[in-house]
């Protein structure tokens, strides 16, 4: 939280939340095609949305708007506006706890062998 600021956090979800509000998020604003671009980057990073497990996806969603959020800061102090210094270090250094969680390495695909593959096939 800023100093000197009051803010009231959600205590429970508004009635009209729904879990896949991310697949219908309006993809005509630059935010969500920035941000959806992002997922599939990380998700491709770390082998593929089938290979990702529910919190893996989860960290890489939140390390995506993160990140979005890193670059805003960064963005206004390239355009010359003042910047807060402490969220902006706070924004980075959370990004780069989800990061280090996530790996920081590529990952290859799940790749079936080419013999399971014909069997499949034949049967």
């Amino acid at each position: 939280m800023a100093r000197g600021t009051s803010t009231r956090l959600l205590t429970t979800l508004p009635d009209d939340y729904r879990g896949d509000w991310l697949a219908k998020i309006d993809k005509r604003t630059k935010v969500a095609r920035a941000v959806l671009t992002r997922i599939t980057e990380l998700e491709t990073d770390a082998g593929g949305p089938e290979a990702l497990s529910a919190v893996r996806r989860s960290l890489i969603r939140h390390a995506a708007w993160l990140d979005g959020i890193v670059e805003s800061f960064e963005l206004r102090l390239a355009s010359g506006q003042s910047l807060d210094v402490g969220m902006y270090t706070q924004a980075l250094n959370s990004l780069l706890g989800l990061y280090r969680l996530l790996g920081l390495e590529r990952r290859q695909r799940p790749v079936r062998a080419l013999r399971d593959v014909m069997r499949e096939g034949a049967a």
